[in-house]
């Protein structure tokens, strides 16, 4: 029977990714040949990179290349051949490194001065998540951001969510400024009255520590919703000093 599958090491040099990063250095790589280097090993149908590239175009109208990495599920990625539970974590850890080192700059080296700035850093991270989760933004006077955690995962409730804790936290960092951050699993980031009593009590909270919310973001998919923008609270203004 005539062979008509060639194995990695039938490929030429230029299309052989250890090779091909020796001979040329590890930034000629493709995003595929790259994620095939990690993958290590394919099927015997397929060769890594063959199989990389398949894992690149799982859902290229939505997420091309290694966006993929970061929205393609355990479950998707595993009902690939080839892709088992271990290859399967591997690949979404390697996509939540990425997101990680865009962000990895000093405290105070990312600005966030406005709505749409917030709005626009944090998407990505949460627009895609199938419950609700609170995050804490600290800033200094200048608005630099010196930290973010997640406070609260679930619905947005008042007693889930501690106001105290969530100040004692931004003491702790030496936070001037506080922003929080929350997402609508439906997509609507219109907000709810739970969400309009929660950042009254934190606006109240800070205005008596001097540690003001200048907003609280809803993200959806792809829009959001400022409470502080939009007036249905009154808090303290983006002016920094």
């Amino acid at each position: 029977m005539e062979k008509t599958h060639l194995t990695q090491k039938e490929y030429p040099v230029s299309e052989r990714p250890y090779e091909k990063a020796l001979k040329f250095g590890i930034e000629s790589l493709t995003d595929g040949e790259l994620l095939a280097v990690i993958i290590r090993s394919g099927t015997k149908n397929m060769t890594a990179l063959e199989l990389a590239r398949k894992i690149l175009s799982l859902d290229e109208n939505n997420y091309p290349g290694l966006l993929i990495l970061r929205h393609a599920t355990i479950e998707e990625l595993t009902e690939m051949e080839g892709i088992g539970t271990v290859k399967a974590i591997q690949l979404k850890a390697i996509g939540e490194l990425a997101g990680r080192f865009v962000k990895a700059k000093r405290p105070g080296m990312i600005t966030l001065s406005s709505s749409d700035q917030i709005a626009e850093h944090y998407m990505e991270d949460f627009r895609h998540l199938g419950y609700e989760q609170i995050l804490l933004g600290m800033t200094n006077n200048k608005g630099g951001l010196i930290g973010d955690e997640i406070i609260s995962r679930g619905t947005v409730n008042q007693s889930l969510l501690s106001v105290r804790d969530l100040f004692l936290r931004a003491i702790k960092k030496g936070a001037v400024r506080i922003f929080l951050v929350h997402n609508h699993p439906s997509g609507d980031p219109t907000p709810s009255s739970e969400d309009i009593a929660l950042t009254k009590r934190v606006v109240d909270a800070g205005k008596l520590l001097e540690i003001p919310l200048i907003d609280h973001i809803i993200l959806g998919d792809l829009e959001y919703n400022s409470l502080i923008q939009q007036g249905q609270v009154v808090s303290s203004s983006w002016e920094y000093h």
